[in-house]
């Protein structure tokens, strides 16, 4: 009985969250578009999320693009159809790749810096003191810093994107011996303008997801070193879990 009991409150605390998801998703929505107005912030929030995760964005494209070139040359070496590398790699980078690393390597980097940030500020009570101030938190706060991990995304997406075509087209033609001629010639001939329009939808999607998680979750911190540190750990957790969800209904929805 007891476990039956233990299970029920635990089913209405994620009613709960959801719950105060939904509403706090809904009062981020409506000030963003004050919060726009806000040029100087956002272009501080674009370099916290964005500038400062080229590094690892760049260095994960690229040997991630690597690793594809030699997985790739490898199965296509079996049906003698080398010259077809540079598709492979373009249209699994654009498309799948891309987006969905990106998506995660944000996660682990940016959306944890955004939900401590936050979460910070609420247990030093500097969000209580600005709503005594009459100044709304979530548009001074957390508005700015959810859209500039929104329009991040889809550029870090794109930066490791052409990093990996990079890294396949050192290993493919490099060392490789693949010709670069008939590399570059397949890839311009057979990668769609819906191909890179389907990666640009889903990295902003995942910008979307993973900034309100990191906004929220640092917003409802527990405000003590130990809940500021489950926030961040739940920002990683339901960030991926929502990244491959939202990534296989998009990949259903735009095939």
């Amino acid at each position: 009985m007891s476990v039956l009991v233990d299970w029920l409150e635990m089913l209405a605390e994620q009613v709960r969250q959801w719950g105060r998801f939904s509403i706090f998703t809904a009062r981020l929505f409506a000030v963003t578009p004050r919060a726009l107005l806000r040029f100087r912030l956002i272009v501080e929030q674009l370099n916290n999320t964005g500038a400062r995760s080229l590094v690892i964005i760049m260095l994960s494209g690229l040997f991630v693009g690597m690793v594809l070139g030699l997985q790739g040359y490898d199965l296509l070496r079996r049906f003698g159809s080398t010259e077809a590398l540079g598709t492979a790699a373009a249209l699994g980078l654009l498309r799948e790749l891309g987006p969905v690393v990106t998506a995660l390597l944000f996660a682990g980097r940016a959306g944890t810096s955004l939900t401590s940030e936050i979460g910070l500020m609420s247990a030093t009570d500097q969000l209580a003191a600005m709503e005594m101030m009459a100044v709304d938190p979530i548009r001074r706060v957390c508005a700015p810093r959810f859209i500039g991990g929104v329009l991040a995304m889809p550029l870090l997406a794109a930066i490791f994107g052409l990093l990996g075509i990079l890294g396949a087209y050192l290993v493919g033609v490099v060392i490789m011996g693949v010709d670069s001629g008939q590399f570059w010639s397949q890839m311009r001939s057979s990668v769609e303008l819906k191909d890179v329009v389907e990666g640009i939808v889903k990295s902003v999607a995942f910008g979307l997801a993973c900034s309100s998680i990191a906004v929220f979750e640092g917003y409802y911190a527990v405000p003590t070193a130990e809940g500021v540190g489950r926030a961040t750990t739940r920002t990683v957790v339901v960030s991926s879990v929502a990244i491959l969800a939202l990534d296989y209904m998009l990949t259903a929805a735009l095939l």
